[in-house]
């Protein structure tokens, strides 16, 4: 979360740094427009590659904990069994023989 705030924070000075610059830089109007119409896309493409790599990393460790709870539940399971059994043994070999 930290690294996402980071990395949010750079892009949006990244972005306010270039318009800034871009707009007391000396140069006609329509040259000026033209940079802000280039930079406004190429940071836009920017945030659709980081927003695309940043929901593959979020899916994937949804699937590896979804596969790692299924996981540890299979052992739990097994594990409750087997204690099942243990108890099972133990009251057969308390049952008082006649």
């Amino acid at each position: 979360m930290k690294n996402n705030n980071v990395a949010l924070g750079l892009l949006g000075g990244l972005a306010v740094g270039t318009v800034l610059g871009i707009l007391f830089a000396p140069a006609k109007g329509c040259e000026t427009r033209k940079k802000i119409v280039d930079k406004s896309t190429d940071l836009a493409e920017s945030l659709k590659d980081s927003s695309g790599k940043l929901s593959n990393v979020i899916s994937q460790t949804i699937n590896d904990l979804k596969n790692e709870s299924q996981q540890l539940l299979g052992n739990t399971k097994e594990i409750i069994k087997a204690e099942i059994a243990n108890a099972d043994n133990l009251k057969n070999i308390n049952k008082p023989t006649i």
